[in-house]
């Protein structure tokens, strides 16, 4: 497909935003309109034929998504943008493995491959602050993700890229991308102010208040600034808002914990010349959760209940980020971007136990620690157009490197390693090659292959070849497809071998005479892990006119080399005397192969209007066919089935609007045999979370030019659903699905 543009013989980089607007229509008509017609405004005389980046022909693949700031508005998320961005094919929230453990810390998920799998970028640029987070011997992280760093008043629009359109993003990007683009300075001195809050029906749920401020404009001739802060309190469920679930002899499982938010962030522009631009970035955010009784396994102590009727922060996190961005425009089409950045998190936490049946629990609230997480990322991009006989290409050549240095005293603390090292700290590097080129090998075929080389400073050399194809059967048919091959290197816990897991003996696994392995067992990362491969497959047809759209697209991902710590898994080891004690040092492992496949599609209808302009019906849907480890059958995650979400969205006037909204959720099975100990599960440890159904329901009112408001009511017909267990031992209901709630948004704009 090739992109005919009126044009000044030089290429402005406002024109190849103008055909990354006429990209993102194909998909999204409702955002490109406004951007579209902005860029239009530029357009002189003179035809230039011009070839749209691979990144901007890539967000056209059928397992993108687009979520706009018009979205963010009609659906506000009451803090975290997880709840938004769960809306769209393909995502889902879960856990990293299918154990129940920290079920209401529920993360991004794309396309069933599991949180650590989900890239988060905020403007390009990698998210880590989860890596501070002890990993723990299932898989799982006691955190709340790294989606929740940016404001939701603070967001031009969120880019979902899944399967093999990720490819390009490296190392953690097997899933997909998550990338979160913040508003820009703007011509003129504007501002808003945004308040937020959310109030349960029933007194047990949380509660959410927020405050966000955006100002920005002109400094100078050649000076812009943009500035945005914020404040939010999300409260803690009840300690005993699971008590209707379990009997009452038994201390509740956890609800949803709270958190509290401060965010600040400034750019300043620079424009040098017409031509060339820098951009300066730094920021500072703190999250500090409302403890709510979390804990890994059922039944907890006193202090633990004190503390979660307390609502004390139990941990806290604190971000700082600095980056310098600059972005050339040498002519006729070809740009460049190189991103300088630097992120830093302090991960405060009151220490748990790591051993045995005390896993988990907290003894003494006063006994903190703080893991210090560090990253240096640089990246790079040059676009260029070039013509090969008759053929239209854009080739984009980039490269990236990427430095963690993780300093967590506290996980190995009690001295106790293989090597008697109790040195703390991990670090890794990362330095990647890659080149794309967007090929009109017809006016209806275009074919988008890429190759990257990424290089761990641990576990050697990767390629990553990838293959996209989109081809319009007609002006309203397009088939569009690829493959991928993505991987994950081993994360900074898991391949130090100064971490450790231990367990007194009752986390040891079973012999196959049923008899228990005689412990202590020990679980040490690893320093020959190799990294995890998929290979992510997808086909999709799609169809859009005049306001219609619908689209289905088949993807299928073989997973190897998943990296589990699962000693059932193992060879029994010989004990070793470590600090005068005699252990069992299992590791971290590599395990066999997974396959997950699946269905992803959506039916627009418009109703009432031009295109739907007045009232649509916009449906997608996400449907598993499988997930599952090959070689125990097991589920990699607790995931539905299927999972549906329908709008209607009404402008009723130019001043009022109406949403309604449906999301449907099938069935969800948990595992039953525990890879952990190599043990058979059964009893309520079987039992399945059925299907079910939320609706939600808001009306928008735009009182003047500078005033909006918005109401609602989530939950409409108070469906709730309870945690049974704080693990898997009543299957499937490891999270809460909160009742109704009512919300009101203010907006003010100068």
């Amino acid at each position: 497909m090739t992109m005919r543009f009126l044009a000044s013989p030089v290429f402005r980089p406002h024109r190849l935003a103008l055909a990354a607007c006429v990209a993102v229509s194909a998909i999204y008509p409702q955002w490109s309109a406004a951007q579209a017609s902005q860029a239009e405004d530029d357009v002189t005389l003179g035809e230039v034929t011009v070839t749209a980046t691979a990144e901007d022909q890539l967000k056209q693949a059928p397992g993108v998504s687009i979520i706009t700031a018009e979205d963010i508005d009609e659906r506000p998320p009451a803090n975290d943008l997880s709840e938004l961005i769960r809306t769209m094919p393909g995502v889902n929230l879960t856990g990293n493995s299918s154990s129940g453990a920290y079920g209401n810390n529920r993360q991004i998920d794309l396309r069933g491959m599991g949180p650590e799998n989900t890239m988060i970028l905020i403007d390009g640029v990698p998210v880590n602050s989860r890596n501070s987070v002890r990993m723990g011997r299932n898989g799982e992280r006691n955190a709340r993700g790294d989606s929740n760093w940016v404001p939701a008043s603070a967001i031009e629009r969120i880019e979902v890229l899944r399967g093999p359109a990720a490819a390009r993003y490296g190392s953690g990007a097997a899933g997909g991308v998550i990338n979160i683009i913040t508003k820009k300075p703007t011509k003129a001195l504007e501002g808003s102010v945004t308040a937020y809050t959310l109030v349960p029906q029933d007194g047990d749920f949380s509660s959410t208040r927020r405050l966000g401020a955006n100002l920005s404009g002109p400094i100078s001739e050649n000076l812009s600034f943009r500035l945005y802060a914020s404040a939010a309190k999300t409260d803690a469920d009840a300690p005993d808002i699971n008590a209707v679930a379990v009997d009452e002899d038994s201390t509740p499982p956890a609800g949803r914990e709270g958190v509290r938010n401060r965010d600040i962030n400034g750019l300043l522009r620079w424009d040098l010349t017409r031509e060339h631009v820098l951009e300066f970035n730094a920021g500072f955010s703190r999250q500090g959760n409302i403890y709510a009784g979390e804990r890994l396994f059922d039944g907890s102590n006193a202090v633990m209940q004190e503390l979660a009727n307390a609502g004390i922060e139990t941990n806290r996190m604190l971000r700082n980020t600095a980056s310098v961005t600059h972005r050339g425009d040498y002519g006729e089409g070809r740009t460049s971007r190189v991103t300088l950045s630097f992120e830093q998190t302090r991960n405060t936490r009151v220490n748990e136990g790591l051993a045995g049946g005390g896993e988990g629990s907290i003894t003494n609230p006063d006994n903190r620690s703080t893991s210090k997480l560090k990253q240096y990322f640089a990246s790079g991009e040059y676009h260029t157009p070039v013509k090969l006989g008759q053929i239209d290409q854009m080739v984009t050549l980039g490269f990236e490197y990427r430095s963690e240095n993780l300093n967590d005293p506290y996980a190995t603390a009690r001295g106790q390693t293989l090597n008697n090292n109790t040195n703390a700290t991990s670090k890794s590097s990362t330095k990647a090659l890659f080149i794309e080129d967007n090929m009109a090998l017809t006016d209806a075929l275009v074919l988008t292959p890429g190759l990257r080389f990424d290089h761990h400073d641990k576990f050697g050399g990767n390629w990553s070849p990838s293959l996209n194809a989109s081809y319009d059967v007609s002006q309203t048919v397009t088939l569009k497809g690829g493959i991928a091959r993505v991987f994950k290197a081993p994360n900074l816990f898991q391949s130090n071998p100064n971490y450790l897991y231990t367990t007194g003996g009752n986390g040891c696994p079973y012999l196959p005479d049923g008899t228990r392995v005689q412990g202590p067992c020990y679980i040490f990362g690893n320093e020959e892990l190799d990294p995890e491969i998929s290979v992510n497959k997808e086909l999709g047809v799609a169809f859009n006119k005049d306001g219609w759209g619908a689209g289905l697209t088949y993807f299928h991902n073989d997973y190897k080399n998943k990296i589990i710590a699962d000693m059932g898994d193992q060879d029994i080891p010989e004990f070793i005397n470590i600090g005068g004690s005699n252990v069992r040092p299992f590791e971290w492992v590599n395990t066999g192969a997974a396959i997950i496949r699946g269905l992803e599609g959506n039916l627009n209808i418009p109703l009432l209007g031009q295109a739907g302009e007045t009232l649509k019906l916009n449906n997608n849907f996400t449907y598993m066919l499988e997930s599952k480890n090959k070689n125990t059958g097991q589920p990699l995650s607790v995931i539905p089935k299927y999972t549906i979400n329908s709008s209607l969205d009404w402008k009723a006037t130019d001043q009022i609007s109406v949403l309604a909204t449906g999301t449907f959720y099938g069935r969800q099975k948990p595992r039953n045999y525990n890879p952990a100990n190599a043990t058979a599960i059964t009893g309520d440890a079987l039992n399945i979370r059925g299907s079910y159904a939320i609706y939600g329901l808001s009306a928008g009112y735009q009182l003047s030019k500078a005033f909006h408001v918005r109401a609602g009511v989530n939950n409409l017909f108070d469906k709730r659903l309870y945690r049974e267990s704080s693990g898997s031992s009543q299957g499937a209901a490891t999270y809460n699905e909160p009742g109704r709630t009512y919300f009101l948004t203010l907006v003010g704009n100068f």
